[in-house]
């Protein structure tokens, strides 16, 4: 059964089209393809899509390239990046310019249908925040401005609570470590502000902070707050 919403695929690997085809189609996705660039942009132009999915290896136009393009275009098109294993750097990128996520291939099939759902709910939410953040044992009341893990409230400095608000106000969403510094400080400042910083978190929120179940590490590209139960 159709749930209405269209998938944009843009990707030149005839596997990679059809097993997408077939995944999200059976979990009522409606699926269209491009093998490149210039389809998916045509294609862009045509109709309505929910989301895209955006392999970086295109021959005929560099898929940051293209993903500049689409969000310049398209701005509030949820976009998911498909990625090689060890392209750190391209994962960063696609992010700095808009990407909602990223998949490295291979990929599982659940690993990005879940990717999917937090792309496409936090597209709805843009404009407005959600008063109470639950995740597990945590909750982060936005409006007043508390955190308990539990019963037990959490007090934080202003400036981890600045992080924290970030994760949490793109729950499920990875944030690289430039954006989470440009946003926080507000200038280029030093990486180790935030290590230090995510750190004293997960001492104050996580049962087992080497172990972390909410402020999770992308290692090599940021980190992402746990999606909201």
């Amino acid at each position: 059964m159709s749930n209405g919403l269209r998938i944009l695929v843009i990707d030149d690997e005839p596997p990679i089209r059809r097993l997408l085809r077939v995944g999200l189609g059976s979990q009522g996705y409606e699926v269209a393809e491009a093998p490149n660039g210039r389809a998916a942009l045509d294609g862009l132009e045509r109709e309505a899509f929910a989301l895209a999915i955006l392999d970086l290896g295109l021959p005929d136009i560099a898929g940051h390239t293209l993903l500049a393009q689409i969000r310049a275009r398209w701005p509030d098109l949820p976009v998911i990046v498909l990625s090689s294993r060890d392209d750190e750097a391209g994962k960063v990128e696609a992010l700095d310019l808009g990407a909602d996520d990223y998949v490295t291939k291979p990929f599982g099939m659940n690993e990005l249908l879940a990717r999917m759902r937090t792309a496409l709910r936090h597209q709805l939410a843009v404009g407005g925040e959600r008063p109470v953040f639950r995740a597990g044992d945590l909750s982060v009341d936005l409006v007043r401005r508390i955190v308990r893990v539990g019963e037990r409230e959490v007090k934080l400095s202003p400036k981890e609570y600045d992080v924290l608000r970030l994760l949490v106000h793109h729950a499920g969403k990875v944030l690289t470590h430039a954006h989470l510094l440009r946003e926080v400080w507000g200038h280029a400042a030093d990486p180790q502000y935030l290590r230090v910083y995510v750190r004293q978190l997960r001492q104050k929120l996580e049962p087992e902070p080497e172990r972390p179940r909410y402020i999770l590490t992308e290692t090599g590209v940021g980190y992402r707050m746990r999606a909201p139960d």
